[in-house]
C-alpha cells in the first residue's frame, strides 16, 4: 500500500463571517491511499485557529502517517490522539479504499435510494441587510430549520432579525438555532440568553468561550433556552475526560464535528455518553470540501436521527469538487444520477 498527502485551499464564494473573523479561504488536506489498483481518499479538515491540531508540525505528522501506513488503521488512530482531523482522514481513506465505489463509504438508503437527511440553513454574520437577504433566500429554498451566527454585529440588530422571523413564522413552522461561537462575555451572557429566549429558540451554541466549565454549568442550569456545546468538546481526548465534562456541565445538547473531535470513533464515544446522560446531539460539518462532507453525511444517516443536521456547507466554495451531494428543500441528498468528477479529483490528488 502506498500513501500520499496533498494540501488544497478552498475559496469561499462570499467572505463568511463568524465571531472569530471573516473567512475567505479554508485550508484542507487529502490523504490518498493506493493498493493493487484500488484508490482511497480521506480529508483531513483543519480549521485554522480552532482545531486542536492546528500546530506547526501538522504536515510532518501527515508525512509520518504516509511513511507508516503499513501499521494499519487501528494502530495509526491510537498514535494520533492529538490529531483528530488526521484521525478522521485516515478513517475515511481506509473505508474508501475498501469500498466497491471509492465514495460510497456507508451503503444505505441515503446513497442507494436518495433518502434525504434534514439539515439546517446557515446564515453567516454580516451586515443586517446581508443577514436578512440570506434568511429570505433560505426560506425561499424550503428550509424549516434556520441556524444564525450571532455575536459579531450589534446585538440589537441580531435580535431584530430574529424578531422578523418570529413575527412571520411560528416555532412549529421554523425552528431557530443560534451560534455565538463563544462571543458573549461572562458578565452579560445571562441577560443576553434571557433576551434571546423571547424568540422561542431551539438552542444556542457555545454562548461563552470554552474551558469555563463552572460558568457553563451554571448557564446550562439557569438558562431559559437550551445550550449546545460545540468548541467545548475540542481537545477532550480521553473517555474519562469526556464523561467528566458532561457530568460537570450537564448541557442540553452537544454538537459533533468529526474533523474536530476524532472522526467517527471520537464522535461515537460522545454519542454513547450523551445518551447515557440524556443529552441531545446533532452532527455538523466543519467546512470540509465535498470529500469530507460526503463521508460525514453518509455516516450521519447510519445514526438514524431525525433532528436537522448541520450538513449544508458544500456550496460555499468556488473550487469544491463536483459530487452527487445536493441540497434541496431543506434536505441533503446523494443523487444517483450525478457522478463524482474523477478527472478533477485525480488532478487535485497528483
Amino acid at each position: 500500500m502506498k500513501a500520499t498527502y496533498k494540501k488544497y485551499t478552498l475559496d469561499f464564494k462570499v467572505p463568511s463571517g463568524t465571531s472569530r473573523g471573516i473567512l475567505t479561504q479554508k485550508e484542507t488536506w487529502f490523504l490518498i491511499l493506493r493498493d493493487k489498483g484500488r484508490f482511497g481518499i480521506g480529508e483531513c479538515g483543519l480549521l485554522k485557529g480552532l482545531s486542536v491540531d492546528d500546530v506547526t508540525e501538522y504536515e510532518n505528522k501527515l508525512a509520518w502517517v504516509c511513511q507508516n501506513i503499513h501499521l494499519g488503521k487501528e494502530e495509526l488512530l491510537n498514535e494520533l490522539i492529538a490529531f483528530p482531523s488526521i484521525q478522521f482522514g485516515i478513517e475515511q481513506a481506509f473505508l474508501s479504499l475498501a469500498s466497491q465505489d471509492s465514495f460510497e463509504l456507508f451503503p444505505t438508503a441515503f446513497t442507494r435510494m436518495e433518502a434525504p437527511i434534514a439539515i439546517n440553513g446557515l446564515i453567516w454574520m454580516g451586515s443586517e441587510t446581508f443577514m436578512l437577504s440570506q434568511l429570505l433566500k433560505k426560506l425561499e429554498d424550503g428550509f424549516r430549520c434556520i441556524k444564525m451566527k450571532i455575536g459579531a454585529i450589534d446585538f440589537e440588530k441580531e435580535l431584530s432579525i430574529l424578531r422578523f422571523i418570529r413575527d412571520n413564522f411560528r416555532p412549529e413552522e421554523i425552528e431557530l438555532r443560534v451560534d455565538a461561537n463563544g462571543a458573549f462575555s461572562p458578565e452579560k451572557v445571562l441577560n443576553k440568553l434571557e433576551r434571546l429566549a423571547e424568540f422561542q429558540l431551539h438552542s444556542i451554541e457555545q454562548p461563552i468561550k470554552p474551558k469555563q466549565w463552572g460558568l457553563m454549568a451554571k448557564l446550562c442550569e439557569k438558562s431559559p433556552l437550551p445550550i449546545a456545546l460545540d468548541e467545548e468538546l475540542i481537545g477532550i481526548f480521553s473517555v474519562t475526560e469526556k464523561e467528566k465534562l458532561l457530568q460537570t456541565i450537564k448541557p442540553q445538547f452537544i454538537i459533533l464535528k468529526p474533523s474536530l473531535v476524532g472522526g467517527f470513533t471520537g464522535s461515537e464515544q460522545w454519542i454513547t455518553m450523551a445518551k447515557k446522560y440524556n443529552i441531545g446531539w446533532w452532527v455538523t460539518s466543519a467546512l470540509e470540501s465535498n470529500i469530507g462532507l460526503n463521508a460525514i453525511a453518509q455516516w450521519t444517516y447510519t445514526l438514524n436521527t431525525t433532528m436537522p443536521q448541520g450538513l449544508g456547507t458544500g456550496s460555499l466554495y468556488t473550487n469544491n469538487m463536483e459530487s452527487p451531494l445536493e441540497v434541496s428543500q431543506g434536505n441533503i441528498y446523494y443523487r444517483n444520477q450525478k457522478n463524482w468528477n474523477q478527472t478533477e479529483i485525480e488532478k487535485i490528488c497528483l
